[in-house]
């Protein structure tokens, strides 16, 4: 928890200024933590899977690897293409609230008082806020992007999500795949069942991507971290029960 004295510091006025001049701190936390999950989940899919159907270790690792570079791929395309569209939505609704201002602007001022009139504001107060708004096209138009479509005046770039989706698919979605290649430059080098090490290191990945994730959002490591870990876990043992199913097929 940040303490009283760290928090009366950082709301000075020269740190409350610089702190806005920065512009909005947009996080790609959701599309890191999307990446890494996917990423972990499908690369030890194919793991099971072709583990299932008895495949050896070579042909686990080909198949791993092409998962890895195309299913992350596509996952950052993916990403990309719905953040700009998002982007471009925003965009022409702001072109379109610019045009209704100029062409009805008390038609806009009337939704802008209606607006916070519905969040408890009556009389002068209204008065002033509603003036204070539709004073400036640029803030009146911010504020309809707001209020009446839910979307904020600045969003995420397309290219960062993109990005940390990539990045984080292509580190966690590699773990599954480290025993493979260990066994198959070190024959024996791995005791026991090459799929329990990788699930086990799955597991790890699941829950060092929680804790990750509660350094950011501030809640306990252990409870974020089990979090993950359960809800991943769940879709690899969907995965792993699949790679079984699998090998009955191919004994079939």
């Amino acid at each position: 928890m940040t303490s009283r004295r760290d928090l009366e510091a950082s709301h000075t006025p020269a740190a409350i200024r610089a702190r806005l001049d920065g512009g909005p701190d947009h996080s790609y936390l959701r599309d890191f933590v999307y990446g890494a999950i996917d990423g972990a989940v499908t690369t030890f899919a194919v793991v099971a899977g072709a583990t299932g159907a008895n495949l050896s270790a070579g042909l686990v690792l080909v198949f791993g690897l092409a998962n890895l570079a195309a299913d992350g791929f596509s996952m950052a395309v993916s990403n990309y293409l719905g953040t700009r569209a998002e982007e471009q939505r925003r965009e022409r609704l702001s072109a379109e609230e610019h045009a209704q201002v100029r062409a009805i602007p008390e038609g806009e001022r009337e939704e802008v008082r209606q607006i916070f009139e519905a969040k408890g504001l009556s009389g002068d107060a209204l008065d002033q806020v509603v003036d204070a708004i539709t004073s400036d096209e640029d803030v009146w138009v911010d504020t309809m992007l707001r209020e009446e479509h839910g979307l904020p005046s600045d969003g995420q770039s397309a290219t960062r999500a993109a990005l940390s989706t990539f990045v984080a698919f292509m580190l966690a979605g590699s773990v599954p795949l480290v025993v493979f290649v260990v066994d198959l430059v070190v024959p024996g080098a791995i005791p026991g069942n090459v799929i329990w090490w990788s699930a086990g290191m799955t597991a790890v990945t699941f829950f060092g991507t929680g804790v990750a994730k509660a350094r950011v959002v501030e809640r306990r490591w252990w409870s974020s971290g089990l979090e993950t870990l359960a809800l991943g876990g769940g879709a690899a043992l969907l995965a792993f029960a699949v790679g079984w199913l699998l090998r009955g097929l191919a004994d079939a």
